[in-house]
C-alpha cells in the first residue's frame, strides 16, 4: 500500500519533477566557471550540455521496461541514484574527463525521473491525466527556476553539491510515495508511431528541446559579456517563471493553439537573444523563449495524449521522450557550432529550421475531435 496518497501524492510526484528540471539546468549558469577552468569554448561547451540528452535517451526505455514490470516508485528510487553519483562527481572532480560522464550519468537519471513521474500520474489519476500532467510541466518550470538558482551559487562544486543535497531529501519522498494497490496496465503499440498526430507532437517537442538548449548551452556564453554568474542564474530563473505561467495558461486552451503560439515564440525569442547586445533586450528575449517553452510543450504532450490514449502510450512516450532529448542534444551543439561559424546573431537559424517541420506536421495532422482530459 502507497504512504502517499491523493493530494499528497500528486504533492510528492511535482516536488521530483521540479527536482529532475532542476538537474538539468543548474548548468546553465555554471558552465562560464567550466569554460574558464577548462579553456573550453563554445562548441565543447555545448557538448557537455548536450551529453546529458545522451543520458535520457539511454534511460528512458530503461525506465519505460521498469515501469511495465514493476512500478513508478522504483523507476524513481534508480533514477535518484544515478543523479546522486553524477552530481558526486562534479563535487569531488574535476575536468572534463570527470565532466563529461558525470553530465551523462546524470541524464539517464533524468530519463528515469521524468518516466517514473509521468507514470507515477498515471498510476494515481486516471481520468485527469492532461489536466495533472500540465500541473507537472508547472513544476518543471519551477525546478527550472531552482536549476539556475542552484547556478548562481559560484564555482563549478558548489550548485551540484546544493542538488546533491535535494536528491537525497527526494529520496525519503520516494520511499514515501511507495507502490499504488491498483496499478493500471501500461501496454505500447507501434501502430501508434505511424498516426499524423503522433508526428506532430514529436516535431514540436524536438522544437522546444532545440530551443532549450540552445538557451542552455551557448547563449550564456553571450550573455557573459555584460552578466555575471549569478546575474544569468537571475536571468534563468525569471525565464524558467515565464515558463510556468505559460504551462499552467496553455493547460486552459486546445494544443494545438498552444503548440501554434509556443513555436513562434521560440523562433522569435532565441533569434532575438542572439542578435541583440543589450540586457534589456536580452531580458524580453528571455522571457519570450519562457513563454514558448511552456506553451510548445503543453501544446505536443497534449497532442500526444489525444492521439494516443493512456492504454498503449510506454512505447509512444518513451520514443516522444527520447525524440526531446535528441533535441536537446543536437540543439547545443549545432547552435553552438553556429554561433562559433557566424557569431551569435545567427543561432536564430536553429529553430527556425524545426519549426517549418513542425508547420508542415501541423498542416498534414487532422484536427482532434476533443480535448483530452
Amino acid at each position: 500500500m502507497p504512504r502517499l496518497h491523493g493530494r499528497t501524492a500528486y504533492v510528492a510526484l511535482l516536488a521530483l519533477g521540479g527536482l529532475d528540471a532542476a538537474g538539468y539546468s543548474v548548468i546553465a549558469p555554471v558552465v562560464p566557471a567550466i569554460s574558464e577552468d577548462t579553456g573550453a569554448g563554445p562548441w565543447v561547451i555545448g557538448l557537455l550540455v548536450s551529453f546529458f540528452a545522451i543520458g535520457q535517451v539511454v534511460g528512458y526505455p530503461l525506465a519505460g521496461r521498469g515501469i511495465q514490470r514493476r512500478n513508478a516508485a522504483w523507476v524513481l528510487g534508480l533514477a535518484l541514484a544515478c543523479m546522486a553519483v553524477g552530481d558526486l562527481a562534479f563535487v569531488l572532480g574535476e575536468g572534463l574527463w570527470v565532466y563529461f560522464p558525470a553530465r551523462l550519468l546524470q541524464g539517464v537519471g533524468a530519463g528515469g525521473l521524468w518516466l517514473g513521474v509521468v507514470f507515477g500520474v498515471l498510476e494515481r489519476f486516471p481520468g485527469e491525466e492532461y489536466r495533472r500532467l500540465t500541473g507537472i510541466l508547472g513544476a518543471y518550470s519551477i525546478g527550472a527556476v531552482a536549476g539556475p538558482a542552484l547556478g548562481a551559487i559560484g564555482g563549478i562544486r558548489g550548485p551540484f553539491l546544493a542538488h546533491l543535497v535535494l536528491v537525497c531529501v527526494a529520496a525519503f519522498v520516494v520511499w514515501g510515495l511507495g507502490a499504488p494497490s491498483e496499478r493500471p496496465a501500461f501496454g505500447s503499440e507501434r501502430a501508434a508511431l505511424r498516426a499524423p498526430g503522433f508526428r506532430l507532437a514529436s516535431a514540436a517537442i524536438i522544437l522546444v528541446a532545440l530551443s532549450l538548449g540552445t538557451l542552455e548551452g551557448p547563449l550564456p556564453l553571450h550573455f557573459d559579456d555584460l552578466l555575471s554568474q549569478s546575474r544569468i542564474g537571475l536571468l534563468y530563473l525569471a525565464t524558467s517563471l515565464m515558463v510556468g505561467l505559460s504551462a499552467m495558461l496553455a493547460g486552459r486552451v486546445q494544443p494545438r493553439v498552444a503548440l501554434a503560439l509556443g513555436a513562434s515564440f521560440l523562433v522569435g525569442g532565441i533569434a532575438l537573444a542572439g542578435a541583440t547586445d543589450t540586457v534589456p533586450w536580452w531580458v524580453a528575449a528571455s522571457a519570450i523563449v519562457g513563454i514558448g517553452l511552456g506553451a510548445g510543450e503543453a501544446g505536443s504532450i497534449g497532442i500526444l495524449l489525444e492521439t494516443v490514449g493512456t492504454d498503449r502510450i510506454v512505447l509512444a512516450l518513451v520514443v516522444w521522450s527520447q525524440l526531446w532529448a535528441f533535441g536537446y542534444l543536437v540543439g547545443p551543439a549545432a547552435a553552438g557550432g553556429v554561433a562559433d561559424a557566424l557569431g551569435f546573431g545567427a543561432v536564430g537559424i536553429v529553430p527556425f529550421g524545426a519549426a517549418l517541420v513542425v508547420a508542415v506536421a501541423f498542416l498534414r495532422a487532422p484536427k482532434p475531435r476533443a480535448t483530452p482530459v
